[in-house]
Order: structure tokens, then C-alpha cells, then sequence
């Protein structure tokens, strides 16, 4: 009985001395991984090869290089031009429309002439409002006209409303020329487009067509490649028609004949903000339309060969710039 107490006895100090033993472990290992955090943050603080370098204003010369970097790239960047496809020649479009921001005195002034005001300034092009026979109907009628006159220079006109044709440096009175040049079915067809034209300018822009008149000059022109001998030829000069014609409120074109094909070069230039260039390749029987203010600043690529064809139609909101459209008995009459 006695051995046997000493025995547990025994047995549970033991067990007491290896709790302290491994309490004593632990605590060793505690105190030395602190050691070791002391260690490594000094290591952190102290780079093994001394401290990194840092320089006076650090911060500032980083922002200032950052600053240039960005000025040259935009120096390189912002004056190259951009070209946007708006019509090529070998698109055949239903029709293609950009609608734009009317300029403020456009705007103003077209405001004075209620049911003509655009819901939105713009531009749009089709090639199935003109059909193809029609324009080489109007292609054959322009170059019968012109023939009549000639100009050393690279632009040629004829109006048909007013009978005027460039000859030489200056213009002459068609109908006086040949007062039977044409045929009343000549007329017909001329007719007829100007006013499919008209009717497509206010279904476009949301305007009374009623409210729409042709007004001059509305012209046939010829643009070849040829040195221009009077300010006239210089065709290619940026302009607005508003501008240029006060009586303009819309413009439109017919081309008829191809870019590509019959001449090279010639093609219509929207001059748009931000260096971009928004161009129209002329196709025959192709209908270009656009509001007449500065939104629509262009102009036409100067031809490098052959012969360019194509006939300008415009129309005003106001009544006093009308222009009747020409018939074969009112030239009779007048000439």
C-alpha cells in the first residue's frame, strides 16, 4: 500500500516537471520568434546594401516628365488629318444621313421662315432618288450647252434658268447664242429632278416643301484639270454657300458621270471641326443634300484628270430669291 502511494506520487511529479519543461519550450520559442520580427524589421529598415538613394523634389520632376510626355504626344497627334468615307463611288446607297448642329447664325436666320426651319441641321446622300437614265439625259443636255461656250480655265457653267454660259473670261446669254438649243422635253426632265430634289430636302430635314423654293444660281458645271486663268476657276477653295450665295438655305448636287472612272480627283470635301475631312466620292446619278451654313463648310477636291459633270440645285426659304423653273415657252417669249 505504501510502495504504492510513492509510486503515484512519483508519477505525478513527473508528469508536473514535463508541463514545465514544455511550457519553458514554448516560451523559449515565443521569445526567440520575437527575436527574429526584431531582426527582419531591422532588415527592412536597414537595406543590406544601405539606404535607397532620394532625390531633392522627387515627386515634382516625376509630374513634369509625365506633363511633356503627354504635350508631345498630342503635339504629333492632333494636327494629323482625319478621313471619313461618307459615299464612295462603288457604294450604291438607299440613302446615308449625318445630322450636325446648326450653326447660330444659320439657325437664326432660317428661324425667320416658319415650316422651312430643319429639325436637324445635316447632310445626307442617295443614289435612288436620280435614276441613271436621268442623268445621262441631264449629262448629254450639259455638254450640248456647253459646247456652245469655252474657257481656257478648269471651270465651265451654264444655267439654265438664266441662260448664262462661260465663254472665255467671261459669260454670254446662251439663248441668244441658239434660242432653240432646247427641247421642251429638255426641260421636262430637268424639271422633273429639280423637284424630286425639293421634295427629298423636306422629307429629309422635316420642312413644307411648300415652304421651299429653287432659287439661283442652280447651274451645270464642268471641272477639268486645266490652270485656272480667272479667280472663277479656282474652284477648290473652302467656302460656305450661305456665304457665298445669300439666298441659300439648302444645297444639292447631281453627279453625272463616276469618280474613278471618267476623271480623277473631284471629290466633295466637308471641311468638319477637329482636322476631319468627311468626304463624297461623286457616282452618276448620286444626290448629295446639306443645309447651306457654316456646319457645312467644304470644298471640291480640284480634278487631276478628265472631266467632271455634275449640276448644283438650291433652294431658299424666302419667297423674295424664288426662281421660276425654265420652260421651253418662256424662253420663246423672252428670247
Amino acid at each position: 500500500m505504501k510502495d504504492s502511494t510513492l509510486n503515484s506520487l512519483k508519477s505525478r511529479k513527473q508528469k508536473v516537471n514535463k508541463v514545465k519543461e514544455n511550457e519553458n519550450v514554448v516560451k523559449d520559442d515565443k521569445s526567440k520568434y520575437k527575436d527574429d520580427s526584431k531582426e527582419i524589421e531591422n532588415d527592412q529598415a536597414n537595406p543590406k546594401f544601405g539606404p535607397l538613394p532620394t532625390f531633392p523634389k522627387q515627386r515634382f520632376w516625376t509630374r513634369m516628365v509625365l506633363i511633356l510626355g503627354t504635350l508631345v504626344v498630342v503635339y504629333f497627334t492632333s494636327g494629323k488629318e482625319r478621313t471619313v468615307n461618307f459615299a464612295k463611288a462603288k457604294d450604291i446607297l438607299n440613302s446615308r444621313r449625318q445630322e450636325i448642329k446648326c450653326s447660330k447664325e444659320y439657325f437664326e436666320e432660317v428661324y425667320e421662315f416658319p415650316g422651312c426651319v430643319p429639325a436637324k441641321c445635316g447632310r445626307f446622300v442617295t443614289d435612288t432618288l436620280v435614276t441613271l437614265e436621268e442623268a445621262d439625259y441631264l449629262l448629254e443636255l450639259a455638254k450640248r450647252g456647253l459646247a456652245l461656250g469655252s474657257t481656257d480655265g478648269a471651270a465651265s457653267i451654264l444655267d439654265l434658268h438664266s441662260g448664262a454660259l462661260s465663254k472665255g473670261k467671261h459669260f454670254v446669254s446662251l439663248y441668244q447664242i441658239n434660242p432653240s438649243i432646247f427641247s421642251e422635253n429638255d426641260y421636262n426632265v430637268y424639271n422633273r429632278v429639280t423637284k424630286k430634289i425639293q421634295e427629298a430636302v423636306a422629307f429629309n430635314f422635316g420642312i413644307k416643301s411648300d415652304k421651299l423654293y429653287l432659287t439661283k444660281p442652280t447651274f451645270f458645271s464642268r471641272l477639268t484639270a486645266a490652270e485656272p486663268v480667272t479667280p472663277h476657276d479656282e474652284y477648290w477653295h473652302k467656302h460656305v454657300d450661305k456665304e457665298t450665295y445669300e439666298s441659300f438655305f439648302y444645297t444639292s448636287l447631281v453627279y453625272l458621270n463616276d469618280h474613278g472612272t471618267d476623271f480623277k480627283g473631284g471629290r466633295f470635301i466637308f471641311d468638319d471641326p477637329e482636322n476631319v475631312s468627311t468626304v463624297i466620292e461623286p457616282r452618276k446619278g448620286r444626290v448629295s443634300i446639306f443645309t447651306s451654313g457654316k456646319e457645312n463648310l467644304h470644298h471640291v477636291e480640284r480634278v487631276k484628270s478628265g472631266v467632271r459633270f455634275a449640276i448644283t440645285v438650291s433652294f431658299t426659304c424666302d419667297k423674295n430669291y424664288a426662281i421660276s423653273h425654265p420652260s421651253l415657252k418662256v424662253k420663246t417669249v423672252k428670247h
